[in-house]
């Protein structure tokens, strides 16, 4: 299906001989990194399935399960690696994403959030009539709770929709504040004809931004609560699968040890009556990782000093070229905010070379001061760029670099001219 796309002038960057044919059609010409149009976000193929496979590795060692969030790329034929890999599904964040999923598909999905729209429960009553399907969603209060039954009621869902409560904390984001409140609404779920108590969900990610002493101490205090509120609804569940959710790519270490020390005193895997307890991450952005949030956020970033020996690789990259150089120590190159994501840091100036394509040269005291809709403020200690010049950027923040682009690029390498595949995005 994605093959069968047919590329247009819309898709920025491709070379203008590819117009018109499909993405199968082109990438059977051997295309070359160096035909395609700056600016550009670049994929790294080989940093990519480093990283997928260090990361199924390592959940499989500790027993975990992973249903990656999706939303990070919105890319199908990424979100199929990831499931090649042994992902148990995909995660999600609105049913607007849900619906591009089954679109393309995808039969595991997990909705992070809660679904009230009624037109989108219409959908997913008459999806779930594939009984092959599987969708979680949330829920943090009965009034979502109500606002969910009426119109899976009057949509006569074939089946109930499984559903997490979702547990939060003082100053995060969503999710029941309190432990009492938490259970209340597990036991209105389990009450309902419609819906499905189907386990426990939440997000340490929103509660620290740094892995400083007190950071990890939030973190920790919110994973225990959640593993409590797991256990004191355990009364509830049916003998159908349970999940317990957390882990963004920032924290996941720490919920896999309280993870691992719930299941050993629940006993994770199979239940009484055939069910199963997933014990699930939904970390998403390790797909290709960064150099400036994550890289200061993950606990398998290559620079970080730590007894982990897995390690991600950056898989992803900017390219803008100079078009104005009016001052010796200022070059501005052809992209700025419409292209590069800047929400968590400015995107910084790692090479240059002469032409794309070619080899990389590292551009030392190189800085990005600022950015606008379509320029990158690029400041030099060397006048050493000139008119034409390339300049590969590191990035930060994968969720705000893809959605800027409906296809990206994937070489072999970060070092190769050769195009492997095209990634489209559909946000």
């Amino acid at each position: 299906m994605l093959g069968d796309i047919r590329l247009t002038a819309r898709h920025l960057g491709v070379p203008d001989r590819a117009v018109g044919m499909t993405t199968a059609e082109f990438l059977a010409t051997s295309p070359r990194l160096s035909e395609f149009w700056t600016p550009l976000i670049v994929l790294d193929d080989a940093a990519m399935r480093h990283n997928i496979d260090t990361m199924a590795t390592w959940c499989a060692e500790r027993g975990l399960e992973i249903m990656p969030h999706g939303k990070t790329t919105m890319a199908p034929a990424l979100w199929q690696r990831q499931l090649d890999a042994g992902a148990l599904g995909i995660t999600l964040a609105t049913m607007g994403q849900v619906r591009t999923a089954r679109t393309f598909g995808f039969s595991s999905i997990m909705l992070a959030n809660a679904a009230v729209d009624e037109h989108a429960l219409r959908y997913l009553a008459a999806e779930l009539a594939d009984e092959e399907f599987r969708f979680i969603s949330w829920a943090d209060s009965l009034a979502t709770v109500e606002a969910m039954e009426a119109p899976l009621r009057d949509a006569h869902t074939p089946r109930p929709v499984d559903v997490l409560v979702e547990i939060g904390a003082e100053g995060g984001r969503t999710g029941a504040r309190t432990i009492a409140e938490a259970i209340e609404i597990a036991e209105r779920i389990a009450a309902s004809d419609v819906l499905r108590l189907a386990g426990v969900a939440g997000y340490e990610g929103c509660l620290a931004h740094d892995r400083s002493d007190a950071a990890l101490a939030a973190v920790e205090a919110y994973l225990a609560t959640q593993i409590e509120l797991h256990e004191r609804i355990g009364h509830l569940y049916d003998s159908g699968d349970i999940y317990v959710t957390a882990g963004g790519s920032g924290f996941f270490d720490r919920v896999a040890d309280a993870f691992a020390r719930a299941g050993a005193r629940a006993g994770a895997g199979e239940r009484a009556g055939g069910g199963r307890t997933h014990f699930t991450l939904r970390s998403g952005a390790y797909i290709v990782h960064d150099e400036g949030f994550y890289r200061g956020m993950s606990p398998f970033d290559e620079g970080r000093r730590s007894s982990e020996k897995p390690r991600f690789q950056v898989g992803m990259f900017g390219v803008g070229r100079v078009t104005s150089h009016p001052e010796p120590q200022l070059a501005l190159i052809d992209g700025g905010k419409r292209d590069f994501p800047f929400d968590e840091g400015l995107p910084v100036p790692r090479a240059k070379s002469a032409r794309l394509g070619s080899a990389w040269q590292p551009l030392g005291g190189a800085s990005a001061s600022a950015m606008n809709d379509q320029h990158t403020y690029v400041h030099l200690e060397r006048d050493v760029l000139a008119i034409g010049d390339v300049v590969r950027l590191g990035l930060s923040h994968p969720c705000t670099s893809f959605d800027k682009w409906t296809v990206l690029p994937v070489v072999e390498s970060v070092d190769s001219d050769v195009v492997v595949d095209l990634a489209h995005t559909f946000f």
